[in-house]
């Protein structure tokens, strides 16, 4: 590879970390209103004897999300990875929601794989645990299927991953560089987990197989979902 082609080839890594739509790591990395963790305002007496009861929330732990994932699938993902241990998200509260991200470049296949986690608490006002964690595995899917840019959408509701999921694929171009990006988004009990992964072949190598990555994410997300059974045994 010659010094022009690295030059290019580190340019577009950068500018390639920014591709993945940052409305999935603002879901664990960020105070919004979807926050796991959001109080209603207070009620009055009358009002609270007349709530209904709701079913505690099954899981009160997360995992770490660098840790939700194996290392060896980290390797298979996201081969020569910045960080074999992932970059860690912000998070004002790591046990209701936390994110970790991986990006590679070998040779010119370039590979990004971002995991979110998003736990939710039952409320007397707001619902179980349950059913807030299914609206919200709902709009993140929706959230995908919308993502401005994104070209020949499809999506999927495969089985064997958590209590529910979802497949969302697209491809998008960023600075003349076409990506293909799979999204799954799966619900265990109460906690939400969210995957992008994408990849690209620079200068001219051929894309990555969108049927590959599909498999690829699917089996990192089953992994994610055991890794939150195990945080709560």
């Amino acid at each position: 590879m010659s010094e022009g082609t690295m030059h290019r080839s580190a340019t577009r890594l950068l500018a390639a970390a920014a591709v993945i739509p940052m409305m999935f790591v603002a879901g664990c990395s960020s105070d919004s209103g979807d926050d796991a963790d959001a109080k209603p305002s207070a009620s009055s007496p009358a009002e609270a004897s007349a709530s209904p009861t709701t079913a505690p929330a099954k899981y009160a732990e997360l995992p770490k999300a660098c840790k939700a994932v194996g290392k060896e699938t980290i390797e298979d993902l996201v081969p020569k990875a910045d960080s074999e241990t992932g970059t860690a998200g912000k998070s004002s509260d790591v046990n209701a929601r936390s994110t970790c991200s991986w990006y590679g470049l070998d040779g010119f296949q370039y590979r990004w794989l971002d995991i979110s986690l998003q736990r939710f608490e039952s409320d007397a006002t707001l619902g179980s645990a349950e059913s807030r964690a299914q609206q919200y595995f709902t709009k993140q899917v929706d959230e995908a299927k919308s993502v401005k840019g994104g070209k020949d959408v499809k999506n999927a509701t495969p089985s064997g991953i958590g209590d529910e999921a979802a497949t969302v694929r697209y491809d998008i171009t960023k600075d003349g560089d076409g990506f293909r990006n799979q999204t799954v988004v799966t619900r265990t009990e109460n906690v939400v987990i969210t995957l992008n992964y994408n990849g690209a072949g620079y200068e001219d190598a051929k894309p990555p197989s969108a049927d590959e990555l599909l498999k690829d994410v699917e089996k990192a997300a089953k992994e994610a979902v055991k890794a939150v059974a195990g945080a709560n045994k």
